[in-house]
């Protein structure tokens, strides 16, 4: 009997034109948003007024959220200042891999033409705390692959 798989040890690469991913952009505290929904159309039965069929019209899915420390200096942070102070986008794919105790990859979620579309800091406060920075990037298309 296989154990549970632990989600506690990930790591998440930007693939942007074959550069080899800054150590400090592939560490996160928390990603949230690896989930796809079938959108579907009900459809009347005819002659039946007990139930409708539902029709399949579509994948949609929310946006991917990355949380971590404030990091300064990171080419991460460098893009999306440019995309939300000069309006210049450069979509990436990202990988989010699930790690072993050992590093080795389980599962894997790829977003294909991701881009930055909210970027939040946590408030500011009196009272000793990590400030986090919140990430959210829209993307074109995500591939889940399980090792």
């Amino acid at each position: 009997m296989s154990e549970p798989i632990l989600g506690m040890r990930f790591a998440v690469l930007f693939l942007a034109a074959g550069i080899v991913p800054n150590p400090l952009d592939i560490r996160f505290q928390k990603v949230s948003g690896l989930s796809m929904t079938v959108d579907t159309t009900p459809l009347p039965e005819g002659g039946q007024n007990l139930y409708t069929q539902q029709l399949p019209t579509g994948i949609s899915h929310g946006n991917l959220v990355l949380e971590r420390g404030m990091v300064v200096g990171s080419p991460l942070v460098l893009e999306f200042e440019a995309t939300m102070s000069l309006f210049r986008f450069a979509p990436c794919n990202v990988l989010v891999s699930l790690l072993s105790e050992d590093k080795v990859p389980l599962a894997a979620w790829l977003f294909l033409r991701a881009f930055p579309v909210k970027w939040s800091t946590s408030d500011l406060d009196a009272e000793p705390a990590i400030l986090i920075d919140t990430m959210e990037l829209a993307y074109g298309r995500m591939q889940v692959m399980r090792v």
